[in-house]
């Protein structure tokens, strides 16, 4: 019988490739959000960091409206904000297809709170990854 004195690597380079192709998808998915919508185009846009959206509410192409990725009712949601001190950082994303009012329902909610650090995601016309256009209600 043969002595075995060496080890085939091959199999186990497979195994952290697949692994590796797993994360990266992975990653991929968290950065994007759970809810997909796509965001209307603007010429003027900012760029702001991840971490300085701190609450995130969504309203979808049917019109829904979403809390850091959990469906909330305007009930709901007006309840919440109740909580939130009045420089809390709100982030609006809104699919360019949705009905207006649902626009119009939060931000709406956002000024009867008071609330003045408000980004309103946008795409810059010629690029294609989404910004934050940055405004305050009044």
């Amino acid at each position: 019988m043969k002595k075995f004195d060496e080890i085939n690597i091959i199999p186990f380079i497979d195994i952290m490739l697949v692994l590796l192709a797993i994360v990266l998808i992975t990653a991929s998915f968290i950065s994007q959000g759970k809810i997909q919508v796509d965001v209307p185009k603007a010429q003027n846009a900012v760029k702001l960091k991840a971490d300085d959206l701190a609450k995130l509410l969504t309203i979808t192409e049917k019109g829904d409206i979403y809390f850091n990725d959990q469906p909330i009712s305007v009930d709901d949601l007006e309840k919440t904000m109740a909580d939130w001190s009045p420089d809390q950082k709100i982030t609006v994303k809104v699919d360019a297809r949705s009905p207006f009012q649902g626009f119009v329902t939060v931000t709406d909610l956002i000024s009867k709170f008071g609330f003045k650090n408000i980004a309103i995601v946008t795409q810059k016309k010629e690029s294609a990854a989404p910004q934050a256009a940055v405004g305050a209600t009044q």
